[in-house]
């Protein structure tokens, strides 16, 4: 016999092949779970804001856990576990799925099996081998479900470094151009990786077996071999930093980005929600999660802070008051004014950067009728688009002015 939270699910007009093998935690509600989606044995449904739409199916492959997340119409997650994450319509994932929170998935995003997310952020089509490890990296890149960006199986992003810190995040593409859905994908072969924090361009293909430690600013590049020193041993100190600087611009680009693709939400997304129950609920999870990934980002750079002060007071030791130019004088730099800079940067308000290209860029979006977000930004003029990218570009570049200047 089905629990009474089953049983609402079935009296709402959810399909649930095996009621018996379905659990629905107490606080669930069940008219954020539309009639015309589908249970299948093994799922589990919990978290207040968990939010289903129309047409969704849990549980193909395998069982699912579905943790305070949202999803939109025709989302299929055949089996895995996902948490306060956000899957726009059309995501797929087959099973053994592994996705923490933080992670945001747009309009025919997909994954294979085994793959394992955190603070993702897929832009639409982008797709996903099997057996990968994708965390803190957002991807855009493509113009349709036969023209997309595409990382290979067995792939991984480093997201971790030896000095123990996760300064990490990467950028394969960018949020200005990328919303826009017109530029050439981003192919990363399988069993391969990049190290970050990495930028990198539209057009870059890395080959299978690649292990990437760079940032690829030119468009259109092909990417090969290992790229590491040659074979042997030397003394070293994780606790002691070297050059700094990129590590430093890639992360607060990663920010800019994030802020503008924020606003993406907040201007151009919020009005197609409108009167849809499951994308008004995606859009609260999508916003929810911008700023999730946000506040990790500047918790990691304060974490990075506090490293650097250790790896100077290593360095004061064994140089004394004259420390070495380079690499010591970035770092000084990054302690001395990254409180100050943090602060700038969460008080930023980014509705004072390009007012005259986002209001042309909004007012020929608020002519394009319909909830059909893709089909609307192909719906765009070309004189739109480029306002729009100015308009998000221009949020990019002064947000990030707002870091550390190192010299």
């Amino acid at each position: 016999m089905p629990t009474k939270e089953v049983q609402s699910l079935l009296d709402h007009g959810v399909q649930i092949d095996a009621p018996d093998c379905v659990t629905v935690d107490a606080d669930i509600d069940p008219g954020r779970i539309a009639p015309t989606a589908r249970l299948l044995p093994g799922t589990r449904l919990q978290g207040s804001s968990t939010s289903v739409g129309p047409d969704c199916v849990l549980g193909e492959e395998g069982p699912v856990t579905l943790d305070h997340c949202q999803l939109g119409a025709g989302v299929k997650l055949k089996g895995g576990f996902f948490s306060r994450s956000v899957f726009m319509d059309g995501v797929t994932f087959a099973s053994c799925a592994h996705v923490r929170p933080g992670c945001l998935l747009e309009e025919g995003a997909s994954c294979g099996h085994s793959v394992g997310l955190k603070q993702t952020v897929l832009l639409p089509f982008v797709t996903l081998g099997s057996l990968i490890n994708f965390c803190d990296c957002l991807m855009a890149g493509g113009t349709g479900p036969r023209n997309h960006s595409e990382v290979g199986s067995s792939f991984i992003h480093f997201n971790f470094s030896a000095h123990q810190d996760k300064a990490t995040p990467s950028l394969f593409g960018d949020i200005p151009q990328g919303v826009m859905l017109e530029q050439p994908p981003i192919f990363l072969g399988g069993q391969g990786g990049i190290v970050g924090p990495s930028l990198i361009a539209y057009g870059t293909i890395t080959a299978a077996g690649t292990v990437y430690r760079r940032d690829v600013s030119e468009p259109g590049q092909l990417v090969f071999g290992q790229f590491t020193r040659s074979a042997g041993k030397s003394s070293y100190n994780p606790a002691v930093y070297g050059d700094i600087r990129r590590i430093v611009r890639n992360n607060l680009l990663y920010i800019a980005n994030i802020i503008a693709l924020n606003q993406w939400y907040l201007h151009v997304r919020a009005p197609k929600a409108q009167g849809l129950p499951h994308a008004a609920a995606c859009l609260d999870g999508a916003t929810q999660a911008l700023q999730r990934i946000l506040n990790e980002r500047m918790a990691r750079m304060t974490q990075l802070n506090e490293k650097l002060c250790l790896s100077l007071d290593i360095a004061g030791r064994k140089f004394g008051s004259k420390l070495p130019d380079q690499p010591y004088s970035g770092q000084a730099a990054f302690v001395e004014q990254w409180k100050d800079c943090a602060e700038k940067i969460l008080a930023f308000d980014p509705d004072t950067c390009a007012a005259g290209d986002r209001d042309h860029f909004l007012a020929e979006w608020s002519s394009i009728k319909g909830h059909n977000v893709i089909e609307s930004i192909r719906s765009l003029s070309h004189e739109a688009r480029e306002s729009g990218s100015r308009w998000l570009q221009t949020i990019v570049e002064r947000s990030a002015s707002l870091g550390p200047h190192l010299g």
